[in-house]
């Protein structure tokens, strides 16, 4: 038996493909709009650009930012074979971006009053990820 075998006869784990280009231009400084115009699918620049609106006090925009990089993660995990549940692991950092777009949905629903909204984006991260829900609070 394999340490990573899943006992309970759930989906495997979805591991999202590699796409370093966005993630180095984020971390060399690049702004996450300059990202997020070359590579618009990368949930990354998404959901970076949606933290800055949201530490900015721009919370209707922050919305709008990450739910495209939700939808974005969306796209890239259906095509990886994810069929609507199952786990999306924190620790494999080309999920981070689409796990990052979820937790931000989720806070600026919150601070706009979308209950529901925030408790089924909140719900889908901890089945998605428990250590991302834990890490982004």
């Amino acid at each position: 038996m394999s340490i990573h075998e899943n006992l309970l006869g759930g989906p495997p784990p979805t591991h999202l493909p590699d796409e370093p280009e966005p993630r180095e231009l984020l971390a060399a400084g690049t702004s996450p709009a300059e990202v997020a115009a070359k590579y618009p699918t990368s949930s990354l620049a998404w959901a970076q650009l949606a933290d800055e609106a949201f530490e900015a006090g721009r919370v209707v925009e922050s919305y709008a930012y990450a739910r495209t990089g939700y939808h974005r993660g969306l796209d890239a995990l259906r095509r990886s074979g994810w069929k609507g549940h199952g786990p999306v692991p924190w620790e494999h950092e080309p999920n981070r971006g689409f796990l990052r777009a979820l937790h931000a949905l989720a806070r600026a629903a919150q601070a706009i009053g979308e209950q529901h909204e925030y408790e089924r984006c909140s719900t889908f991260l901890r089945d998605s990820s428990e250590t991302a829900a834990q890490i982004l609070g």
